[in-house]
This record gives structure tokens, sequence and C-alpha cells, in this order.
């Protein structure tokens, strides 16, 4: 099934103005009960979910980085080595901010189309591209392994809200299929999941602005890196904080029963998937999952307190401006 962000090729897609760009359509599936479930890469779908919809499993993570792919021509050439005016083809604002602010000596162009059509425009013999910028996990899963010239490291350039994540949406009360597919969830990925989704939600961001973190589940904590940028790199902003598990225990879940320790529950939460962000809770622990959705949350606060929002602003105000 092909979706608006599918078959509109001729723009970036921050300018094609609509959020759920390669989702809208299955999701119009799922509400006209056509299909029962889809899947979808989680880096695509927003944080506000259409009413009556879910994510009723979230799969393990497979790696989140995002890859560098040269022509031939530069075989052994990393970004730190390519010469400079060296054009590299991403329809990323996260991935072209951090290039520029990176690597200053290299230039940014705009590159549409699915993963065959961007590798095909890099081999072609008059391209006009040097290297294109690839998640991990899409390249992984072409088989084209081969062809990675350098991984980037979360230290040069943080990755998107989800990326390296597969989301199985279903409708919010279908008992059946979430009883089928709640299996699924892979504890690890949902709660650095929920923390992504819930720094993306509370800045507001999207497609439209350079957003990007990068966080780490433990036996005992998640600990979270976000970061926004102008479009030029020039300005940024990057936070990282860790948050307990063990901090967010003493809660009840939707039942009201209490959580925890045994001491006096501090609040009454509801554990649904309008609490976490689209994302159906499944049996995780009420409190751990709490833990990724505060930290999310307060990681965002940080930044905004530090002027995110006005950075974020003044990018969308750009791209609406360009022609």
């Amino acid at each position: 099934m092909n979706t608006t962000g599918d078959n509109i090729l001729d723009k970036a897609l921050p300018k094609i103005g609509e959020k759920s760009l390669f989702t809208k359509e299955l999701e119009i599936a799922l509400e006209n009960k056509s299909v029962d479930f889809v899947v979808h890469s989680l880096k695509d779908l927003p944080t506000d979910l259409p009413s009556g919809l879910a994510l009723g499993a979230i799969l393990e993570r497979e790696d989140p980085r995002d890859a560098l792919i040269l022509n031939k021509k530069w075989s052994g050439k990393t970004l730190a080595t390519l010469p400079s005016g060296c054009v590299l083809g991403t329809s990323s604002l996260r991935r072209a901010a951090q290039l520029a602010r990176n690597y200053p000596h290299l230039k940014v162009e705009n590159i549409r189309g699915n993963l065959n059509t961007r590798l095909r425009k890099l081999d072609e013999d008059n391209t006009f591209f040097d290297g294109i910028i690839l998640a991990v996990a899409g390249i992984v899963r072409m088989k084209w392994e081969d062809r990675i010239s350098e991984y980037l490291e979360p230290g040069s350039m943080l990755y998107a809200v989800g990326q390296g994540a597969l989301a199985v949406e279903c409708r919010d009360g279908d008992r059946r299929i979430i009883s089928l597919i709640e299996p699924l969830h892979h504890q690890a990925t949902l709660m650095r999941i929920i923390a992504e989704r819930a720094f993306l939600n509370t800045l507001g961001g999207g497609c439209s602005a350079p957003v990007a973190v990068c966080t780490e589940f433990q036996q005992g904590s998640v600990t979270m890196t976000g970061a926004v940028w102008s479009l030029d790199g020039k300005e940024t902003l990057q936070e990282e904080m860790t948050r307990s598990l063990e901090a967010e225990e003493n809660e009840v879940d939707c039942g009201g029963q209490e959580v925890g320790s045994g001491e006096p529950a501090r609040k009454s939460i509801r554990h649904d998937a309008s609490t976490y962000f689209g994302v159906h809770p499944g049996s995780i622990k009420t409190g751990h999952l709490q833990c990724a959705r505060n930290l999310g949350i307060n990681l965002a606060h940080e930044l905004i307190a530090r002027g995110a929002l006005k950075i974020m602003s003044v990018a969308k105000q750009t791209i609406n401006a360009t022609p």
C-alpha cells in the first residue's frame, strides 16, 4: 500500500506539511477494519496517533545508528576524510544539521525515494552525490551491509526517535488482536521508545525541525541524550539525563492497586496508550513505564528552558518560507 510520503517525491519531507506521511493510508485501513494490524518503522510514526488506534507491540530494536554509503570512487573514505565539497544526500533535517555542524567541509543535498532509488541515484555514472546517509537497520534489512563505508556513532550523529525499531499498530479496543501481539513487546526497547516519544511530544517536534536522541536501558536505570539544532547546525542544545527505575515504583496501576514498596501511593495514573504516547503498556510495570515517560518529559523541559522552542520555531519558519 503506497502512502503520501511514498507518492510525493518532488518535495523535501518537511515541505509536504503532513505529520503522518508514511502512515495515514495504513491507519485508514485499520479504522475501516480492512486490516487488523499494520507494521511500521517506528520512526515514521507521529507521537500523537489517531483516536482509537494504539501501538500494541514494540519489537526488539535493531541497530539505531546511521551509516554512510559512498560512491565506489571514494572507497575507503569516511566523513572526516572525504575531500572538501563532496555532496551527501539525505532527506532528514536531523542528519543535515549534524553533518553541517560536525563536517562543515561537506555539502548536503536533499534526496528522496525508497532505499533502492537512493542507492541507484548514488551509483549512477553521472551521479550528483558522493555519498548518502541511511539508517543502519534499513541497510541490514536490504542486506547491503557490504556497502557501509562508516557507522556513525551517536557522538557525531544522534539518531531519530524510534529509529531501528518496528511497531505493530492496531485498534486500541480490539482485545483479541492486542492479546495476540502484546507478547512481542520487548521491555528494554519499550522503555527507550516511551522515553523518546515523550521527549519528542513535549518538544512538539517531528520531521519539521532537527531533533535527535540516544537512549540506553540498563538494569536499574534509563539514560537519554536529547538535542535540537538550527537548520544550519550552528545552534545546538544538548542534554543528558538518567532516571532510576526505582524512583517511580511507588505508583498505582489502572485498577487502583498499589504498586511498589507498600508506602502510600503519591498519585493515581492512567495506565493506557494515551499515557504513553500511543504505546499500549502491556504487562510492563507501571513504575518502570512512568520512569521512562518522565525521563523524556523532563529532558525536553531542560532544553525548553534553554531556548529549544525558539530554535525549532525558527527552523519551521525557514522551511515554510522556502519555495
